[in-house]
C-alpha cells in the first residue's frame, strides 16, 4: 500500500504571534424574573469576564402601598397586612405593630399569659423561616437533600398555624393586647413538645451533611464577606450583622428587650468573618435556641393556672379581648346572654367596627424578627385609624449591601450570597 503526505492547513500568520486582546467589560441583567433571586430582585451586573466589578439593585416590582393602605383601616384590621410583608416569618411581623398599638395604648405587659404564648410562636416562626432560608440556599447552591428534610419539619409548624388560625402562613394570629386562643389547648402544647424534640433530631443531621461536605464549604468560606463599618453603615442587623461580631440582638438588650424574653436563659452567637458561612452557621445556632426557648415556655405553661385554663377541649372566653380592649363595663354584658342576645350581637358588632380610639402620640416598636430588626412606627390622631404608619424592614437595608458583598466575587456567587442574606421581597418593596 502506498503511503501518502497529507498537507494539512496552516494559518496565515507565524506561531507564537497571538496578540493578548483585552476583554471589554459587559453589562448584564441578574432577574428580575430568575429561580434564585429569591423574588423580583433585579440587578445590573457590570462585569469583567466572570468577575463582578459592579453591581446596581433595582427594587420596586411588588410595590403594593402597604403603608399608605394601612392607614384607611383600623388597628385591628391592619394586622393581616404584616402576614404579607415577609411572608416566611408571618406571626413576628404581626408581633412588632401589635407591640406598638400597644405602646401607644399604653397597656404593654411583660407577665400576661398571652405574652408567653406570643414568644413561643415567634421562635417557632424563627424556626419556620431558617429551615426555608436554609432549604433554599442549599438548593441554590446545589445541595438537595436538605431541602426535603427541612420542608418536612416546615409542614408540621405549618400545621400549628393551621390548627390556631385556620391558615397555614397568613395567620392572623395576634390581636393589640390579646391573640385568638380559639385552637389553643393542653393537646396542641403536648405536640408542641413533641415536635421540639423531633426538630432537635432533624437539625443535627442536615448540620452534618452540610458541614462535612466540601462543595458547601467551598461555595460559601470567604464569599460575601463585609466588614464591620459596612454593616454599620447600611444598617445590618440579625445574622447578617452578627456575622461581623455586632452583639445585638433585641431579644437581649435590657433596654429593649420586649415581651418575657428577660425571664428566659437565652444565647446568642457572633462569627468572625462576616462570610456567607458564618452566616449560615449563626441560622442554623439560632435555631437550636429556638427550641431551647420554645421548652422554657412551654415549662413555664404548667403551672397551676395554665394548666386549669387549657383542659381539654376548653376554650378561653373570646369576649374578654373585647371587654379588655374596648373598656366594656361587667354590667354591659349579661354573661349568661352574650351568646344569644341580639343586644349584645349589635354592640360587639359596633365596637368591631368602629375599632379602638387610640390617643394622640407616637410609638416605634422594634422586635428580632428571623432576618433582623423590624420596627413599626405609628403617629396617632385621636382616632380609631393610624395617621402615619411606617414600618423598617431588614431585608430593604440588606438589599443595599448587597453590592458590596458581591464585588469582586464570579458570577455564579451571586446567587450563593443572596441565599445568605435570605431577601424576601415582600418585605423590601412593601
Amino acid at each position: 500500500m502506498r503511503s501518502s503526505t497529507f498537507n494539512f492547513w496552516q494559518p496565515p500568520f507565524p506561531r507564537n504571534s497571538y496578540t493578548e486582546r483585552k476583554v471589554k467589560s459587559f453589562v448584564l441583567n441578574f432577574g428580575p424574573q430568575h429561580p434564585a433571586a429569591h423574588g423580583v430582585l433585579r440587578l445590573v451586573v457590570q462585569l469583567s469576564g466572570e468577575l463582578v466589578e459592579r453591581a446596581d439593585p433595582h427594587v420596586g416590582f411588588l410595590h403594593r402601598g402597604t403603608e399608605k393602605l394601612i392607614e384607611k383601616r383600623t388597628y385591628l384590621r391592619s394586622v393581616p397586612y404584616f402576614d404579607r410583608l415577609d411572608y416566611m416569618s408571618m406571626m413576628t411581623q404581626e408581633h412588632a405593630f401589635c407591640l406598638s398599638v400597644e405602646s401607644i395604648l399604653k397597656t404593654t405587659s411583660h407577665t400576661a399569659l398571652y405574652v408567653q404564648i406570643r414568644v413561643m410562636f415567634d421562635e417557632l416562626t424563627r424556626i419556620l423561616n431558617h429551615l426555608l432560608a436554609l432549604a433554599c440556599h442549599s438548593l441554590d447552591v446545589g445541595n438537595m437533600s436538605p431541602m426535603f428534610w427541612a420542608f418536612e419539619e416546615r409542614e408540621r409548624l405549618m400545621e400549628f398555624y393551621e390548627r390556631v388560625s385556620g391558615a397555614r402562613m397568613h395567620a392572623a394570629f395576634y390581636r393589640p393586647n390579646d391573640l385568638d386562643w380559639t385552637g389553643l389547648n393542653h393537646q396542641f402544647f403536648l405536640d408542641v413538645t413533641l415536635f421540639a424534640r423531633d426538630c432537635f433530631k432533624s437539625l443535627t443531621e442536615i448540620f452534618a451533611v452540610l458541614t462535612t461536605n466540601s462543595i458547601w464549604k467551598t461555595r460559601l468560606v470567604g464569599v460575601g464577606s463585609i466588614n464591620l463599618n459596612d454593616a454599620i453603615s447600611y444598617g445590618a442587623s440579625g445574622p447578617v450583622s452578627r456575622s461581623v461580631g455586632i452583639k445585638k440582638d433585641l431579644r437581649f438588650y435590657r433596654s429593649e428587650t420586649y415581651a418575657s424574653y428577660w425571664f428566659l436563659s437565652i444565647n446568642s452567637y457572633l462569627g468572625k468573618r462576616g462570610d456567607s458561612y458564618d452566616r449560615f452557621l449563626i441560622r442554623v445556632r439560632e435555631m437550636y435556641e429556638s427550641i431551647n426557648i420554645v421548652l422554657q415556655v412551654l415549662s413555664n405553661l404548667t403551672n397551676s393556672r395554665t394548666s386549669k385554663t387549657f383542659k381539654d377541649d376548653s376554650k378561653v372566653d373570646f369576649f374578654s379581648f373585647f371587654d379588655f380592649l374596648y373598656k366594656v363595663k361587667k354590667n354591659q354584658i349579661n354573661k349568661k346572654t352574650k351568646y344569644t342576645s341580639m343586644e349584645t350581637l349589635i354592640q360587639h358588632f359596633k365596637k368591631y367596627s368602629e375599632g379602638v380610639r387610640a390617643p394622640k402620640g407616637f410609638s416605634y416598636v422594634a422586635i428580632e424578627a428571623p432576618k433582623g430588626e423590624m420596627g413599626v412606627s405609628i403617629v396617632s390622631d385621636g382616632t380609631s385609624r393610624p395617621y402615619r404608619c411606617k414600618i423598617r424592614t431588614p431585608a430593604y437595608h440588606h438589599t443595599h449591601l448587597l453590592p458590596r458583598m458581591v464585588q469582586g466575587h464570579y458570577m455564579a456567587d451571586i446567587v450563593t450570597v443572596i441565599g445568605s442574606q435570605d431577601i424576601v421581597f415582600g418585605d423590601v418593596d412593601r
